[in-house]
């Protein structure tokens, strides 16, 4: 991006930048440390995105020094005509002299056609900007589940194991890559298996209101499996001390017991591709831990 001032330009973030990109975040985010942001970028650091797309994200500079920052997590995912690119629109911050430069800014972030753009924890004063710059709502708000509830899943025998044990039955090899790179960012990656096939679930840990503990649903193959193992799920967080799932839901979710929350976390897309409820893998819940 160059702009009608020579002195602004728009760059992927480098290794080099981490320091001054943190230091700008914690600027943006005062309730969050420094330190949360360097764990975060070294976070991304680890995760491959497709070529051609930044590990990280874009700077804005000023004669040279940071002025603005933004966060991308960009993956490759499996579609329903082959794979297909998505990138996590994540924290962004632009000093307020440099405001101006911030529509453009986010454009260059937004540039490739053919990638489909998720903003997943946009804060409700910021929901007519983002749909504004063409993102579309897909998530209505959450469902909040009591899984331990649920106490037959109508199969003969289900087993809820930890991904490191590899499944005897069938499973997908990219649900095991998944399962995982997600346990290596910190989630809770297991199979629910059955005798003919293995599931995949991951969820990362949580606290409501700093006190109540739970889980959020990260990925799944489809909503309608966690309803169906929802009982050995259950069984198998309580055990960690986890009685509650959060799941990204348009209303209340059949054969779960909860409650619909509309309009609290509620999600957006710009892009090919509408994603599905269930499937946060790779965005900054998974990865960054926000």
């Amino acid at each position: 991006m160059t702009s009608a001032a020579p002195a602004i330009r728009c760059r992927q973030i480098d290794e080099t930048d981490i320091s001054d990109v943190a230091t700008l975040l914690t600027r943006g985010f005062p309730t969050r440390t420094r330190q949360f942001w360097m764990s975060a970028l070294h976070q991304l650091a680890r995760h491959n995105p497709p070529p051609g797309l930044p590990r990280y994200g874009y700077l804005m500079e000023s004669g040279g020094r940071p002025v603005g920052t933004i966060l991308l997590i960009c993956s490759t995912m499996p579609g329903g005509h082959g794979a297909a690119v998505r990138c996590n629109l994540s924290s962004w911050y632009v000093e307020p002299p440099f405001r101006a430069y911030a529509t453009l800014f986010v454009a260059q972030a937004l540039r490739h056609k053919d990638v489909t753009y998720l903003n997943v924890s946009a804060a409700p004063h910021t929901w007519p900007i983002i749909e504004a710059q063409g993102f579309s709502r897909y998530c209505d708000g959450i469902f909040i589940a009591v899984p331990i509830l649920n106490r037959s899943c109508g199969d003969a025998e289900v087993k809820a194991f930890d991904v490191p044990r590899q499944p005897q039955v069938d499973f997908d090899p990219f649900d095991q890559e998944v399962l995982r790179h997600h346990a290596e960012h910190g989630c809770i990656s297991l199979w629910c298996a059955t005798a003919e096939r293995a599931y995949p679930f991951v969820f990362r840990r949580r606290l409501v209101k700093n006190v109540i503990p739970c889980t959020q649903l990260i990925y799944c193959r489809d909503i309608a499996d966690f309803v169906r193992f929802a009982g050995p799920i259950g069984r198998y967080l309580l055990r960690r001390g986890r009685p509650f799932v959060i799941i990204d839901a348009n209303g209340p979710i059949p054969g779960l017991i909860g409650t619909f929350h509309r309009d609290s976390m509620p999600k957006y897309f710009k892009g090919p591709q509408r994603p599905r409820l269930g499937d946060l893998a790779y965005t900054e819940y998974a990865i960054l831990g926000v």
